[in-house]
């Protein structure tokens, strides 16, 4: 059996690590191994391009890129290596994070980014796990099971919502 993948988790600057801290939870949860970094589009293009070009190499199967603002992050990511890149707009201007959402979504034709809701860091974790779970029964089983416990758990806020609703017909 091969060695599972890492997940990268790149940020553009340190102020998005409250967001980012989603994604790092719900990777260790799942006992996914991930490296947190900070890489800048604009300011250390080499080393983001360098990064990942290599990331294949160095055993990752999925980056995440977080990023607000002009949030060029996850593109520049995406651009040089093969490997799935999700983008996790950060809301951190006066355009509500609308700014960073509209520079991760619209990639050019042959550089895709997955992108997740702004803020949405959880959802990035998970996304990862379900692409390497593509070749990870184990992940998958994980996977499964947190959808029958989501599931469990909603039956149980209806059984209580349907008992207050009857305690105030009463």
């Amino acid at each position: 059996m091969s060695e599972q993948k890492k997940v990268a988790v790149i940020m553009g600057s340190d102020s998005d690590f409250p967001t980012v801290a989603g994604a790092i939870k719900t990777l260790s949860a799942y006992g996914v191994p991930f490296e947190v970094h900070i890489m800048s589009a604009h300011r250390t293009p080499e080393q983001a391009a360098a990064f990942s070009s290599g990331a294949r190499a160095n055993g990752f199967g999925v980056i995440i890129a977080a990023a607000g603002k002009a949030a060029h992050l996850a593109g520049v990511l995406a651009a040089h290596t093969t490997l799935p890149v999700i983008g996790i707009p950060i809301k951190s201007s006066t355009l509500d994070g609308l700014d960073a959402l509209l520079a991760t979504v619209q990639m050019p034709k042959g550089i895709p980014v997955a992108t997740v809701a702004i803020d949405g860091a959880d959802n990035a974790a998970i996304l990862a796990v379900q692409m390497l779970a593509l070749s990870d029964e184990a992940l998958a089983e994980k996977l499964a099971q947190d959808k029958v416990s989501m599931k469990e758990g909603v039956a149980k806020k209806d059984e209580a919502i349907q008992q207050k609703v009857q305690e105030l017909l009463a």
